[in-house]
């Protein structure tokens, strides 16, 4: 599975990261807080969730609004 990060500007394309990756993160550092893009899609990140879940990880997602707008959001993943 591939999942675009954050944009760091408006107008930036988002750099995408494979679960495989993700793993790697957390092994070398134990716990990790990941943006992603709101162009993902919802599933997606639940499976996410979930497969982090299934190995024993504490996984938090939610919902992060960074301006009034409603189109200007971001998803927060906090696993641990």
């Amino acid at each position: 599975m591939e999942l675009k990060l954050a944009r760091t500007e408006l107008d930036a394309k988002p750099k995408k990261i494979k679960l495989e990756k993700i793993e790697e993160i957390l092994q070398n550092e134990g716990q990790k807080i990941f943006y992603f893009d709101k162009s993902n899609s919802h599933k997606d990140l639940v499976a996410l969730v979930e497969h982090f879940e299934n190995i024993g990880y504490s996984v938090y997602l939610r919902e992060v609004k960074y301006t009034l707008d409603e189109e200007d959001y971001l998803y927060e993943v906090h696993i641990l």
